[in-house]
């Protein structure tokens, strides 16, 4: 089991850095899985991680409970629509599309419902 959330751990890593590059790929969830996967497999890794001086921060707030900033939240809750949005209509299941869009909706609540961090200016 230690071995496959290190494997996993790796591979959200991998793709959060790459969604910093593209807009279409989330890097925070990413980051936050993968330092999960860490602290159930590797406290070195986790420490690395969230310590790190470029991908520590997208972790440090949300685990802190400090929240979520507002651009992030539009960030994400837009690009899982716009993304919803294409599958559903590329996909003509409808139990797909219910599926999909109760997801979204639910995810959407959540991310909502998280505080949102305020940096002052």
């Amino acid at each position: 089991m230690r071995y496959l959330l290190l494997a996993i751990g790796w591979l959200s890593v991998a793709l959060g850095v790459i969604g910093i590059f593209l807009p279409v790929l989330p890097t925070t969830p990413f980051l936050l899985l993968a330092a999960a996967c860490f602290a159930r497999s590797s406290p070195r890794f986790h420490h690395w991680l969230v310590n790190h001086p470029k991908l520590g921060p997208w972790i440090r707030d949300y685990l802190s409970g400090e929240g979520i900033p507002l651009k992030g939240k539009v960030y994400a809750i837009g690009l899982m629509w716009l993304s919803i949005g294409l599958s559903c209509y590329l996909v003509p299941l409808i139990w797909a599309r219910g599926f999909m869009l109760t997801s979204a909706v639910l995810v959407s609540i959540y991310i909502l419902r998280q505080k949102t961090l305020r940096r002052p200016s």
